[in-house]
């Protein structure tokens, strides 16, 4: 376990990256990081991050969170400082599982879940397969219906090699987020793409995510999942992003009706990136209606 500081120069929003611990917890037969900024004795808030992303990807949103949540931020199997899987095994159904066996070993309960994209999806999964822990739901801009021409595309990236960098400060000055489009600020970016790099044996830098993530995906349709959802959740929009559509909105209002719907202003697909600060008060407004 280590602890890391908050970085020095404020963001222009007045938020900082947030301090946290590393921690580690198996599940799945995988050794997991998890992220926890703390503060023990609060109720729990659970955050996932999306395909190829990391815990910290939720950095600037936690210290806006954590005078009122143990704000905890886990990376994925095959994703960050987590272990991939050997062979390749990433399926939605896989990260579920994944996320049961943390929550019962952090002794969780009636918790708040954020996924962001990807991480949406495994907590829709999540919520709809193993009630009773998950006490709020959001899903933050996630594509709801993989189509098989998405999956296609996915694969194909995956199944590509990926670029190598001579050395960190190159894989730094290079970095660039998938999907693009981002008004992050430029200390952000730098700090997301510190925070996603690792040297490999032969010398060189490359991204800490395993590239059968992509590679291995597969179609979904996460509509059907929110039947089952009882709790109160909420669907994130972000401003300039269109995975969910009005039809989308719509569908899932059908299959559960207490889902509530918020836009974030300014900001592409990256929320939490681009205007941390909205998202924060989104998130705030939700979680404070009675």
């Amino acid at each position: 376990m280590s602890a890391h500081p908050k970085a020095s120069s404020p963001r222009g929003d007045g938020l900082l990256p947030a301090a946290y611990k590393s921690r580690f917890v198996e599940a799945g037969g995988l050794r997991l990081h998890y992220q926890d900024y703390g503060t023990v004795g609060k109720p729990a808030m659970l955050c996932l991050h999306g395909g190829a992303a990391h815990a910290h990807w939720f950095d600037f949103i936690a210290p806006g969170l954590v005078a009122a949540y143990r704000v905890i931020a886990l990376d994925q199997r095959g994703h960050g400082d987590s272990e991939w899987a050997d062979p390749p095994a990433y399926s939605y159904e896989r990260y579920a599982a994944d996320l049961a066996e943390v929550v019962e070993k952090l002794d969780l309960r009636d918790f708040v879940l954020i996924g962001h994209s990807m991480g949406g999806t495994v907590s829709l999964e999540y919520a709809s397969t193993y009630p009773g822990r998950v006490g709020k739901l959001i899903v933050v801009d996630s594509t709801l219906q993989m189509t098989p021409e998405r999956v296609a595309a996915l694969r194909d990236v995956g199944s590509r090699q990926g670029s190598n960098y001579a050395t960190r400060e190159e894989f730094i000055a290079r970095y660039r987020l998938r999907p693009a489009g981002t008004s992050a600020a430029p200390e952000v970016m730098r700090h997301l793409a510190q925070n996603s790099a690792r040297q490999y044996p032969d010398g060189t830098w490359r991204h800490k995510f395993d590239r059968s993530v992509y590679a291995t995906r597969e179609t979904t349709d996460g509509l059907p999942r929110w039947n089952h959802i009882r709790i109160p959740a909420l669907l994130v929009k972000a401003e300039r992003s269109q995975r969910i559509s009005p039809q989308v909105y719509g569908e899932v209002k059908a299959r559960c009706p207490q889902v509530q719907l918020t836009e974030v202003p300014h900001c592409d697909h990256h929320v939490t990136l681009d205007n941390p600060t909205g998202f924060v008060s989104a998130v705030k407004s939700f979680l404070t209606k009675r």
